[in-house]
């Protein structure tokens, strides 16, 4: 998968292209810069033995990946099956990290939130 170049450069400054990929439950991948990633990490080794689940879900499936001199990191085929990536995906920026969907999985993500409407926490949330 190629990284954007806007983004590419931020994560080499930031760190050194080192990556962590990870699946999350929504049906998409995590991608996280390594240091951020290994905050999260102690975060979540450190959950009670009642979250061991989940702990399997986002520990058992980080891979580290490394930016290439071309820009692109590659995606584990076992994290692409289990999300179901084909052939085009969308980068999502999230802040402190990135979302890896399949684009028709995502845009079908999207129409189900609009359709339940916006939840009661952001009903004073406006631009």
């Amino acid at each position: 998968m190629s990284i954007p170049s806007k983004h590419r450069d931020a994560l080499t400054v930031q760190c050194e292209g080192r990556l962590t990929v990870t699946r999350h439950p929504h049906g998409c991948l995590l991608l996280f810069p390594r240091p951020t990633w290994e905050s999260h990490r102690e975060q979540i080794a450190a959950w009670p033995m009642s979250a061991r689940a989940w702990q399997r879900i986002y520990l058992g499936n980080a891979s580290d990946v490394e930016l290439d001199s071309a820009g692109r990191i590659l995606i584990a085929p076992e994290l692409r099956v289990a999300v179901g990536i084909s052939r085009e995906i969308m980068l999502m920026g999230m802040g402190s990290h990135f979302e890896i969907w399949d684009a028709a999985r995502l845009a079908e993500s999207e129409s189900q939130a609009i359709a339940a409407g916006m939840p009661d926490v952001l009903n004073n949330f406006s631009f």
